[in-house]
């Protein structure tokens, strides 16, 4: 196997990859994923203890101990790029060896659950509902640049998807890409099932309109009134269909548990959430190491 050259893996004379800043003994296999840099504290106060930190631009890393258990949390930002960065690094210093820089023989698989914030598209999701998605739709196009991208997308469901919206083909082709089933079952087995999308902005791309006009005013209506064998769009948010894309690709599990903040079908908002997305982070801690 050919040796990754310096400029495709960049590593820190410490050892550490680039951005993450992370070397393989300070991350543990079950990571929690959250975009916003200060909840990083929010989970790792639940841990019994911590024993590693770091901290570059907007990527918090904490590692710890809750129950025995050992558990990373990393704070990636908005959006899919940097989830590029994000599961693409931890897939690296879990799965290559820094010295040779070639793929180690035996794959570790990491478990990563992203807890986040989103709104609702359906009238039928109140404010403060956890929404677990089962489906991610990807409108960001990032795995499209992965040359085994239709081996993890649901094509059926992404070309009756086109269809029905009338796709602009002007935009990135969405793609469509499953949880994994085994952490869906373990973490979020009674929570809201969601179709979701992510997309690459908050305004435009989520259908707002502020000074600038869209390409499609009516692009959410049609997208909530998409149906594929009964299921629908629930809600929006910005990261995890390149989670859920690059884990399939890399063999790792994934899963996106969301708290909804905001209903755009009835423009409900809650900017008095924290609480909230408190409690989610403890469920889903406690159900990781019961």
């Amino acid at each position: 196997m050919n040796k990754i050259g310096d400029s495709e893996l960049i590593i820190h004379p410490d050892g550490s990859i680039f951005h993450l800043h992370i070397r393989r003994q300070d991350i543990a296999d079950t990571v929690i994923l959250v975009g916003d840099p200060d909840r990083v504290e929010v989970v790792s106060q639940f841990f019994d203890s911590i024993e590693f930190k770091t901290k570059n631009r907007e990527f918090v890393t904490h590692t710890g101990t809750l129950r025995n258990k050992r558990i990373s949390v990393i704070s990636t930002g908005i959006g899919t790029d940097n989830i590029d960065i994000v599961v693409n690094e931890l897939d690296a210093v879990a799965n290559i060896d820094f010295e040779t820089r070639i793929p180690r023989s035996e794959h570790t698989t990491l478990n990563l659950i992203r807890i986040g914030t989103s709104g609702a598209l359906q009238e039928d999701i109140p404010v403060g509902t956890p929404v677990a998605s089962r489906m991610a739709i990807g409108f960001d196009g990032l795995l499209n640049f992965y040359a085994q991208r239709n081996s993890v997308s649901h094509l059926e469901m992404e070309k009756e998807f086109k269809n029905f919206v009338e796709w602009n083909s002007l935009l990135p082709s969405p793609y469509f890409v499953e949880s994994s089933k085994t952490l869906f079952e373990k973490v979020a087995f009674d929570m809201k099932e969601g179709l979701t999308i992510s997309a690459p902005g908050f305004y435009g791309p989520q259908g707002r309109v502020l000074r600038l006009p869209i390409v499609d005013p009516n692009i959410n209506e049609k997208i909530r009134k998409f149906r594929f064998q009964e299921q629908k769009i629930t809600n929006y948010e910005m990261e995890c269909s390149a989670i859920y894309g690059l884990s399939k690709l890399l063999g790792h599990n994934a899963l996106t548990i969301c708290c909804i903040i905001a209903n755009r079908y009835r423009k409900d908002m809650n900017t008095d959430y924290k609480k909230t997305v408190e409690n989610l982070i403890k469920t889903v801690l406690d159900r990781l190491v019961s």
